[in-house]
C-alpha cells in the first residue's frame, strides 16, 4: 500500500450510500457488514479467506462459477424440508406452514430450558430470541394483516421492525423487555392468522395481486403479487428460526 494510507480502522458507517464507489488497495480484515445491498458489484484480485456470508444469493459468480445454485442444492441436501419453503401453489403454502409451526414449537421448547434473561441477550450483535419472535409478529402484521388482509393499522406495540425502518406509523419501543410468555401470546395469535389465511388460500388467489392498503406505513401502499407477499412470511419464518437455533446453541454453551 502507498505511504499516504488513510487509516479508518474502527469506523462505523450507518445509513450510508456508496453506490458506484471505487475501492482499491482496501483492507477489510475484521469488518462486519449487515443490512447491506451488494448488487452489480465486480471484485478483481480479491482474496477471500475465513469469510462468512449469510443472505440471499442470486447470480453470484466466483472464478467463473455461479455458486448460488450450488448453495441452494447443498441447503436442500442438508435439510430436505428447505425445498418446501418456496411454494408456488396453495397446497404448498399449507405444507410449508405446517412444517414451520412444528419446527418453531421445537425451538421454543428448547428456549424454555434456558434462563429467561438469556433470551434477551444478543449473540454477535444479532437479535435476541425474544426480539426475533417480536420481529416475526411484525412480519405477519406487515405482509398478511396489512398487505393481504388490508388492515391499515395492524400493529401491536411489541412488533419489532427491521432496524433500518424509520418513521413508523405506530409507537413502538425497540428496547422494551417483555416476558417470553407475553411475546408467545402475541405470536400464537399471529400464527393462527397465517394458518387461517393459508387454509382458505387457493391457486386463484395466488395468481392475483393485493389491493393497495390505505394509510402510511411499511410496506408502502401498493399492489403486490399475492405469492410474493405470502412467500416473504414463509421465508422470514424459516431463516429466523435457523438464526435462533444457531444463537440458542451459543447461549446454551454459556
Amino acid at each position: 500500500m502507498s505511504d499516504d494510507l488513510r487509516d479508518l480502522s474502527g469506523t462505523t458507517y450507518e445509513r450510508t450510500r456508496l453506490r458506484d464507489a471505487r475501492f482499491t488497495w482496501i483492507d477489510l480484515s475484521g469488518s462486519r457488514i449487515s443490512h447491506a445491498g451488494v448488487r452489480d458489484v465486480r471484485m478483481r484480485g480479491v482474496e477471500l479467506e475465513d469469510v462468512e456470508i449469510d443472505g440471499e444469493l442470486r447470480n453470484v459468480v466466483i472464478n467463473g462459477v455461479d455458486v448460488a445454485p450450488l448453495v441452494e442444492a447443498e441447503l436442500v441436501r442438508r435439510d430436505p424440508d428447505y425445498a418446501t419453503m418456496k411454494p408456488q401453489e396453495a397446497d404448498g403454502f399449507r405444507v410449508a406452514w405446517e412444517i414451520l409451526e412444528q419446527r418453531w414449537a421445537e425451538t421454543v421448547q428448547r428456549a424454555r430450558g434456558l434462563d429467561e434473561a438469556l433470551l434477551h441477550e444478543r449473540v454477535d450483535g444479532e437479535w435476541s430470541f425474544i426480539e426475533t419472535l417480536r420481529h416475526l409478529c411484525y412480519a405477519t402484521d406487515a405482509w398478511v394483516n396489512r398487505v393481504y388482509l388490508g388492515d391499515p393499522d395492524p400493529w401491536d406495540p411489541l412488533d419489532l421492525p427491521f432496524d433500518t425502518l424509520r418513521d413508523l406509523a405506530w409507537a413502538y419501543d425497540k428496547d422494551v423487555r417483555p416476558t417470553l410468555g407475553q411475546v408467545l401470546a402475541l405470536r400464537a395469535d399471529r400464527q393462527s392468522t397465517v394458518r387461517r389465511v393459508f387454509a382458505g388460500l387457493t391457486d386463484a388467489h395466488l395468481a392475483g395481486a393485493t389491493t393497495p392498503v390505505e394509510g402510511e406505513g411499511w410496506p408502502p401502499p401498493d399492489r403486490y403479487p399475492v405469492t410474493e407477499a405470502l412467500s416473504i412470511v414463509v421465508n422470514e419464518e424459516w431463516h429466523h428460526r435457523r438464526f435462533a437455533e444457531r444463537d440458542l446453541a451459543v447461549l446454551t454453551s454459556r
